[in-house]
């Protein structure tokens, strides 16, 4: 495969067993990336292990590891290689999948690694933006969004983003993590503070997958749904990946641009 100048984009994504919002997450921003730069092919890649097994066994699907889309990209003669990964955090899923670039780094002439959705600043400003401009609350109703977390030390966005919320004045909006801090019990609390009784619970992860229909609606004791509806609030959920937005989708193409700015630079040096 002859591409311009011999080069790709290798988006890298967490992955979903769910096909339904895979395509409308996942497939969403690798499709915008093939209308931003038709001239490039795009692979993919999905770093979690568990979910590839998962496919492969339920479906007969393969996606390739990170090391397998590498090892094809060199196949099909592409010498330079632009990652854009999916991921929200530059957390450990974005740290392995460096990794194992950086394993394969000596097929390719040269590999330049974007950045995940919050990085900077600016990122920030962007997705509470973003976030703002994608709901339409009523006065008495309190937007929960539920991030993963991680033990890693990037899961500081998650607070510095409500802060963010609280400074542009969104009282009806908040960000807690299933599995670090801020935890559902915090913004339970937190909710309690207001004056707000009905409850719009919304995944804050780029697909809407096990997390959004289990842990977050789904109908056991401990899930999200159901903790808020024993503290007696009325609540709707909204099973909506971030990779659904298109001002989300927008981040990443700007990511992507910086990082082929950063090639290109690189090329004229070299």
């Amino acid at each position: 495969m002859e591409t311009e100048k011999g080069r790709a984009v290798l988006a890298v994504s967490f992955g979903t067993s769910h096909a339904d919002t895979c395509e409308k997450t996942i497939g969403a921003i690798e499709e915008e990336i093939r209308r931003a730069y038709p001239q490039y092919p795009v692979y993919r890649a999905w770093t979690s292990g568990m979910i590839r097994r998962k496919l492969e066994k339920r479906d007969g699907i393969h996606i390739f590891s990170v090391s397998e889309a590498m090892e094809q990209m060199k196949r099909d003669g592409i010498r330079e290689v632009l990652v854009q990964p999916t991921h929200v955090l530059n957390g450990i899923e974005n740290t392995r999948m460096e990794q194992e670039i950086e394993t394969a780094g000596q097929l390719f002439d040269r590999i330049v690694v974007s950045s995940p959705l919050l990085t900077t600043g600016e990122d920030m400003e962007q997705v509470v933006q973003a976030l703002i401009e994608e709901w339409r609350l009523d006065e008495d109703e309190m937007l929960v969004y539920m991030g993963h977390g991680t033990d890693h030390h990037s899961n500081a966005v998650y607070g510095a983003l409500n802060d963010l919320l609280a400074d542009r004045g969104c009282r009806n909006m908040i960000i807690g993590t299933v599995e670090a801090s801020p935890s559902v019990g915090d913004i339970v609390d937190a909710v309690k503070k207001t004056d707000m009784r009905r409850i719009v619970l919304a995944p804050f992860m780029i697909v809407a997958g096990d997390h959004a229909n289990n842990d977050l609606a789904g109908d056991e004791e401990d899930s999200w749904k159901s903790i808020f509806e024993k503290e007696g609030y009325e609540v709707r959920c909204e099973l909506k990946g971030l990779g659904e937005y298109e001002s989300i989708r927008r981040i990443f193409l700007r990511h992507l641009n910086e990082a082929l700015q950063e090639m290109e630079k690189g090329q004229k040096q070299s």
